[in-house]
């Protein structure tokens, strides 16, 4: 099988979980004055994520994601250099306008993410954070101009890894956010 460019953290061979991880600081590409951001928690959903939309390291195919809940999350430094992605999207992706590291999205608006924000994890300064457990959105790394006859190949490459792919979140994220929107329309009863 051809070596496939996914993520660096994940091509270059994962370092162990800390179970004691709880938090630490993100900080931007930026040689100088770069941008941190403290996560004051643990990260939960990490997985790799193949949409156009999510910031990836150059060469990669994915991106790695991670939520914490946004009460946790603190500018430390260069909050001036941040600025939101697109101020339309779900996620308020919030950049570094010098080196262009999303640094942290909130969501913000009525939505079952409400309250957590996304997080690149290996943007921590510190190591343990959780390994990605699953893939999502994999068919959108075509649209980023990944050639669709390599799919198989990515596909039993994130296996090989441990990162089970779906095109879209993994089943139990799926099945809370339909959980949420059938509480919300009535369909289900609220407990």
């Amino acid at each position: 099988m051809p070596r496939i460019a996914l993520h660096p953290s994940l091509d270059g061979g994962f370092k162990a979980t800390d179970a004691a991880f709880s938090g630490g600081t993100l900080v931007c590409n930026c040689a100088s004055n770069p941008v941190k951001v403290r996560v004051n928690g643990d990260i939960a959903h990490n997985h790799a994520c193949g949409c156009t939309k999510c910031w990836k390291p150059d060469s990669a195919a994915f991106s790695v994601i991670a939520v914490a809940p946004t009460d946790t999350i603190e500018v430390l430094q260069n909050s001036d250099k941040l600025a939101v992605v697109d101020p339309t999207a779900l996620i308020q992706r919030h950049a570094c306008k010098e080196c262009g590291v999303h640094m942290y999205g909130p969501v913000e608006r009525d939505h079952p993410f409400k309250g957590l924000s996304f997080v690149h994890p290996e943007r921590f300064q510190e190591t343990g954070w959780a390994k990605p457990g699953f893939a999502a959105f994999v068919s959108s790394i075509i649209e980023s101009g990944y050639d669709p006859t390599g799919m198989g190949d990515v596909r039993a490459r994130l296996r090989e890894l441990g990162v089970e792919p779906y095109d879209c979140l993994n089943p139990g994220l799926m099945d809370y956010i339909a959980t949420w929107t059938a509480k919300k329309s009535g369909a289900l009863k609220q407990a």
